[in-house]
């Protein structure tokens, strides 16, 4: 057997279609079959195909994560699975415990903090890994151990066949495990460690973003390096004959042996996982949705036709890459373009022929065009674009997450939406998601367009709009069956987090100085240690990569809440800053609600401190803003639907304010109302968030961001239904059409998208 496999070449199996989004992660059920887990939310079984001995056919799709699954680990059979079951993880920071003979859901774990990464089983319990830093071990369904095992993200763990434990992390290191014991760290890789395996009897395996495959003796011994990838490497798997499988971000699935590569399986988009069957096949995941199976038994190779036309869909999809003098070959003209004469003498025109790009030059004494000859990147064209992995780029950044966690290369193209590339690049690098706008952030100054509108369009990765919902079809059955909507509906809540916490402390020692300084006043002053005290919460705050583990105390917030209750009116806006970040701050805002909930509701309190004639704009501009933070913590969202009417009536007027980010803060206020208000289906509460959208939208005086979020809020609930009659009476017709005339290209955008909706039946 291992012979066999040693000399034969790898050759496509099966092409396995079903997912709809990146194939994330392959896990292989013993001979049952194997499972792979998607960005599309599902998991699908797979096994062989009665009607077809090359190929696998999906016998079950497991639905109940809300975002992203990424890792699975499987249950053999036993009397409560008579199947075999399975575990995964997801974006959603879940993790779900499947029966495979029901394809049910059993049990539901949770406790981290962000993404799942790993999962191995140790016995019967269940051990995962997560970017929150943690190694959690569940037993019986409940969390009965918790470890800050790295320093930074873990990204997998697996369990060897001696019993012992590995983690690898964005700290670079891997570290082994005995119980809750670390018994040795593995150093050596320069990047995050990203795919871990089990080599039998040898030890380790380690794929890493530094582009490398390290083989580990336990005694943290290296025994082979294996480079030959050009970008991250995301998973490695070892085969009993001794071969090794790795997938990268390069497009490749390498095999293999005696650390020498021996064949490189090439594929239109990132490899994320690559396993080995026990038959020696290896079963592939890729971004384009695809499972490919890949064999050495000449009986399972692909027909030549299906051969022929994977070769044909790599080409093509290598053509969609290529750049000619900066420009997409793809979107260079054909010949037929040059049947249209030139305008002026020497005017050159660069048009596709096959596969390149060939200029030509007008002459317009012969009223003809005269070929110059084929355009490559030249020297200066190419020099001055960065290459990152083997492609040229406008710009590549080197970016520092900081917590010890080595340098990353961000490449970005002047055409590219920031925000696409910036979630990408997240997801790539398994970073979490609320880094976003940081990112998006240091696009835009390197690269000088300071001039950007943010996207509120950005689908939240944890309720993204094209989900697959059990029951529906998973696709429009015709093109034409759902028209498409560029802003609408709104998923996911919008918040303000950026602070500038060096000005806020500024701001509240001055004001403290001043009361410390009036006799009558004195009393309502900080301390020394008061200060320090806060100072030490502002910090706290602004080490926004920690806010899923640092902890805000009880007495912290407490001392926030006294200076909103006693402090005079116009110092506040610097404490309401605070307690807007605070919200933000998971324990922070778990502190904070047993103030809210209670008898004495503090945020009502300060609502109505702050919003008595005549108000001022700073307390109104923070206060909306902290209201706008509290939808983004589930917790709150019973609190904001009690609340509605008396928020919504205390801010009422907040559109018509002098202030452009006033106005902004309470748009976004609206927006997420409607998100929320449109989750839970409630109509009242619908149809005055309407009511006031539609204010905003028809006020003149409104700023254009401020217009649009409003408009997107309209539209949704539109888009909903149970208001949509409301909106037409309120003659929602016309707003749509003064919004379509807007210059501002996003504003008459949602325009279109709203007259859309009133044509629809």
């Amino acid at each position: 057997m291992a012979m066999e496999i040693d000399s034969a070449e790898y050759q496509l199996r099966c092409q396995l279609t079903g997912h709809e989004d990146d194939v994330r992660g392959i896990c292989v059920c013993d001979n049952v079959g194997f499972a792979t887990s998607s960005r599309d939310r599902t998991i699908r079984f797979w096994s062989s195909d009665e009607s077809n001995k090359r190929s696998y056919t999906t016998s079950k799709i497991l639905l109940g994560h809300t975002s992203f699954v990424g890792p699975l680990s499987w249950v053999a059979p036993s009397e409560e699975l008579p199947e075999g079951g399975l575990v995964s993880g997801g974006m959603d920071t879940l993790i779900l415990v499947w029966n495979l003979a029901t394809g049910e859901k059993i049990q539901t774990l949770k406790g981290h903090k962000l993404q799942v990464t790993g999962i191995a089983l140790d016995g019967s319990d269940v051990v995962s890994t997560s970017i929150d830093c943690s190694l959690r071990r569940w037993r019986k369904g409940q969390e009965v151990e918790v470890l800050e095992a790295h320093k930074a993200a873990i990204q997998a763990i697996i369990k060897l066949p001696s019993g012992e434990l590995v983690t690898g992390s964005s700290d670079t290191t891997l570290k082994l495990w005995k119980g809750a014991a670390c018994i040795h760290t593995f150093s050596g890789h320069t990047d995050t460690v990203r795919g871990l395996a089990a080599m039998p009897g040898l030890g380790v395996l380690s794929a890493s973003h530094d582009g490398s495959i390290r083989l580990w003796e336990l005694s943290g011994q290296v025994l082979l390096e294996m480079v030959g990838h050009t970008a991250i490497v995301y998973s490695v798997d070892a085969h009993a004959s001794g071969l090794i499988v790795s997938g990268s971000e390069d497009r490749f699935a390498k095999i293999w042996k005696d650390g020498v590569c021996v064949q490189s399986l090439e594929h239109p988009g990132c490899v994320w996982d690559a396993k080995f069957l026990d038959n020696g096949d290896i079963v592939t995941a890729c971004s384009d949705g695809v499972v490919r199976v890949w064999t050495t038994h000449q009986d399972k190779i692909a027909d030549p036709a299906e051969l022929k036309s994977y070769a044909a869909q790599l080409s093509q999809y290598k053509l969609s890459r290529k750049r000619v003098g900066g420009l997409k070959l793809e979107e260079l003209p054909g010949l037929e373009s040059l049947r249209i004469p030139g305008t002026s003498d020497g005017q050159t025109k660069v048009v596709r022929e096959g596969d390149n790009g060939v200029a030509y030059a007008w002459n317009m004494m012969e009223q003809k065009w005269d070929k110059i000859g084929e355009v490559v990147d030249g020297p200066d064209e190419g020099m001055s674009r960065p290459l990152l992995d083997g492609i040229q780029y406008d710009h590549v950044f080197d970016v520092d997450i900081g917590d010890g966690e080595p340098v990353r290369k961000l490449p970005y193209n002047r055409s590219d939406n920031p925000y696409d590339v910036a979630e990408k690049w997240l997801v790539k690098e398994n970073l979490p998601l609320s880094y976003r706008e940081q990112v998006v952030e240091f696009i835009l100054q390197n690269t000088g367009q300071k001039q950007f509108t943010p996207d509120p369009s950005f689908c939240d990765p944890y309720t993204g709009s094209s989900a697959y919902t059990p029951g529906q079809p998973s696709k429009p059955v015709a093109p034409t069956a759902k028209p498409t909507f560029k802003h609408v509906p709104k998923k996911g809540m919008l918040v303000f987090d950026a602070a500038q916490f060096d000005g806020i402390l500024k701001k509240v020692s001055e004001f403290n100085t001043t009361l410390l300084s009036a006799s009558e006043q004195k009393h309502m002053g900080l301390t020394e240690a008061d200060m320090s005290r806060l100072a030490s919460i502002l910090h706290v705050l602004k080490d926004t990569s920690h806010y899923h583990s640092s902890k805000l105390s009880d007495d912290d917030v407490i001392m926030v809440l006294k200076l909103l209750k006693s402090w005079p009116l116009t110092m506040l806006f610097p404490v309401i800053d605070i307690l807007r970040m605070i919200i933000l701050h998971a324990d922070g805002a778990a502190v904070l609600s047993k103030h809210v909930n209670s008898a004495n509701d503090v945020l009502m309190e300060l609502i109505k401190k702050v919003t008595i004639s005549p108000p001022l704009p700073a307390n109104l501009l923070t206060s909306v803003r902290a209201l706008t933070n509290l939808f983004k913590n589930g917790s709150y969202h019973d609190w904001l639907l009690k609340h509605r009417g008396e928020v919504l009536d205390a801010y009422s007027t907040c559109y018509l304010s002098s202030n452009k980010n006033v106005q902004l803060a309470y748009s976004t206020l609206i927006l997420n109302y409607a998100v929320l208000l449109i989750e839970k289906k409630d109509e009242e509460g619908q149809s005055q968030v309407l009511s006031a959208a539609l204010e905003i939208a028809e006020e003149e005086s409104v700023e254009a961001d401020a217009k649009f979020r409003a408009l997107v809020a309209i539209g949704s609930l539109m888009l909903a239904g149970v208001v949509k009659r409301i909106a037409m009476d309120f003659d929602v017709v016309n707003i749509a059409k003064s919004a379509k005339a807007s210059k501002d290209a996003k504003i008459a955008e949602v325009g279109a998208d709203i007259e859309l909706i009133t044509k629809q039946s």
